[in-house]
Parts: C-alpha cells; sequence; structure tokens
C-alpha cells in the first residue's frame, strides 16, 4: 500500500508516522509530504527524515477545484517519481507492476476537499478528526466538548466524503475529559491517541485488516 500525507500543521502526528516508519513497525510505502505553505512545520520534518516534498499554495481567488487539480497532479508526481526509481533498478526482463491509487493520508490538512478531488480519489482519503464523530464536527472541537461537559472525547479516523466529517469511521479512541481541562489540554490528551493509532490505522490498511472499500 502506498501513502501520501496532505498536512498543513505543525507535524505532531507526522512525526509519529515518520517515526513508525523508520523503527520498521509501519511498511506501507510512504511516497511523500504535500503542505499548502512553505512555511509549515511539518515541512521541516520531512526534511529531516529525507522524505520528498511538494508545496502546492493556493492562489489569489483561486477556485477550490482548481486548487484541487494541481493538488491531484502532485500526487501523481509523487506517484511517478516511486515509479521512475523502481524502473531503474529492475531487470528489463521484470516489468515494472501496474501502479495502484495510493491512500491520501490528511493530517491538519486545513483545507475543504471540493467533491471533484474525492472523485478522483474516491475511498483513498482518510482524515483525523479530535473527537468521536459524529459529535462535535468542524474545527472547534476540544471547545464544545468542554462547553457540554463532556467525560470523554476521542479521536476519529475517518475515510473523507462530501460532508464535514460525516464519512465512514475505520477507528475510534477514547480519552477522559477532566473537570479543570482546557482545550490545549484536552489536546495534547486527544493528539496522543492520533499519534498511536493513525501508523497503526494505516498499517492495517497495509495489512489488509481494515478495508476502504
Amino acid at each position: 500500500m502506498q501513502f501520501v500525507v496532505l498536512s498543513s500543521s505543525r507535524g505532531t502526528t507526522f512525526q509519529a508516522i515518520l517515526d513508525r516508519i523508520a523503527d520498521g513497525s509501519l511498511t506501507a510505502q510512504f511516497l511523500g509530504l504535500i503542505a499548502d505553505n512553505p512555511d509549515r512545520g511539518c515541512i521541516e520534518k520531512a526534511k529531516k527524515a529525507g522524505v520528498p516534498v511538494i508545496i502546492v499554495e493556493p492562489k489569489k481567488d483561486e477556485p477550490r477545484e482548481e486548487y484541487d487539480k494541481r493538488l491531484h497532479k502532485a500526487i501523481q508526481s509523487l506517484q511517478s517519481q516511486v515509479a521512475s526509481r523502481k524502473s531503474q533498478v529492475a531487470s528489463r526482463q521484470s516489468p515494472v507492476a501496474s501502479r495502484k491509487s495510493p491512500v491520501i493520508a490528511c493530517i491538519g490538512w486545513f483545507r475543504i476537499i471540493s467533491p471533484w478531488f474525492i472523485g478522483q480519489w474516491k475511498n483513498q482519503i482518510l482524515n483525523v478528526h479530535p473527537s468521536l464523530l459524529p459529535k462535535y464536527p468542524g474545527l472547534h472541537a476540544h471547545e464544545e466538548v468542554l462547553a457540554a461537559k463532556e467525560k470523554e472525547s476521542g479521536m476519529t479516523i475517518h475515510i473523507v466524503d462530501e460532508g464535514l466529517d460525516t464519512g465512514p469511521v475505520l477507528m475510534q479512541k477514547t480519552c477522559p475529559v477532566f473537570p479543570n481541562d482546557t482545550p490545549d489540554t484536552l489536546k495534547a490528551r486527544v493528539q496522543e491517541l492520533e499519534k498511536e493509532w493513525y501508523p497503526k490505522v494505516l498499517e492495517m490498511i497495509e495489512d489488509g485488516k481494515l478495508s476502504l472499500s
């Protein structure tokens, strides 16, 4: 299984994925990172790990679908780079295996994905959300969890569809919410779950223990 990471974040969970690749517990083939801004912290982490990076910056007043078409080409470029390296080392008598669609792993991707892009990568796009969906979709999950005085929260890894955090759930893990929690302390606790389970979900897809169909 091949996968690409889309990230607009500092790269906390992304670093956990890099660590699991380095220690051999994640064996899926990582094609590279795509970020939407050269200042994102995830880029430095990718460069330190020797990972290919492509930056697809949005243009002023660019329609979402037009941006996503450029994003689509960037993913194909990463895939082609790997195929090209394989072909260079392959025997002339051994044809290169046909390419499969990579999994698109969104980790703190701050852009809403267009229906066009979702159609191109149907059931191949993953996202991690910091709540127990369907509760508290959107951008302010931790604040909403605390306002509702929930006793537990957690994270959800799901397939991306055309709705806002409405796609099929692949994995949910819970953590307690304490009376003295702030959004920052709850966020840190939820991120520990994300760091542990996002790499595991990718490996479970690789091993056939989770299906995206």
